[in-house]
C-alpha cells in the first residue's frame, strides 16, 4: 500500500512539473507577443535584453549567453547596430575583439518593451481575485528561488 501512495506522489509531482512547465512556457509566449512594433526579431530582442541586463560584452560572450553560433550573433549585432540600438567599440586589451554596448536608443527600446509587457500583465493580474494575486505573489518568490535568481 505504501508503494502505491509513493507512486501517486511521484505521479502528482510529474503532473505538477508538466503543468508548471507548460504554464510558464505559455505565459512567456504571451508576454513575448506583447512586442513594441515588429521591427526586431525575437533573437535581436533577446540579445538587446541581455546587454541591458548584463552590460557590455564581446560578441562571443553574447553568442554563448544566447546559445547561438558566433556567426549568427554577428548578424544580430549588425542588424541592431544598423538601427542604432548597439555600438561596437574596440576591446581595451585584445585588438582582435570588440565590445558590444547598448545605446541610449536601444535602452529606450528595452524600457518601452518592458513597459508594454508589464502593462499587459498588470491588466491580466487585475482580472484575478485578491486571493489569486496573493497566491501568484508567493509562487513568483518560489519560482525565482527555483530559477536561482534570489
Amino acid at each position: 500500500m505504501a508503494a502505491a501512495s509513493g507512486g501517486d506522489e511521484a505521479e502528482q509531482q510529474s503532473s505538477l512539473a508538466s503543468r508548471l512547465r507548460l504554464a510558464v512556457v505559455r505565459l512567456n509566449r504571451r508576454l513575448r507577443a506583447q512586442r513594441v512594433g515588429t521591427d526586431l526579431s525575437l533573437t535581436q530582442v533577446a540579445a538587446l535584453s541581455t546587454l541591458h541586463q548584463h552590460g557590455a560584452m564581446t560578441p562571443g560572450k553574447l553568442a554563448a549567453h544566447e546559445g547561438v553560433q558566433p556567426p549568427s550573433m554577428t548578424r544580430v549585432i549588425a542588424a541592431l547596430e544598423a538601427v542604432g540600438y548597439v555600438e561596437r567599440t574596440p576591446h581595451p586589451t585584445d585588438g582582435r575583439q570588440a565590445i558590444v554596448t547598448i545605446t541610449d536608443a536601444g535602452l529606450a527600446y528595452v524600457h518601452e518593451s518592458i513597459s508594454v509587457r508589464e502593462a499587459w500583465l498588470d491588466r491580466r493580474l487585475h482580472e484575478l481575485s485578491g486571493e489569486e494575486r496573493e497566491v501568484l505573489d508567493r509562487a513568483a518568490t518560489i519560482i525565482q528561488r527555483m530559477a536561482g535568481n534570489s
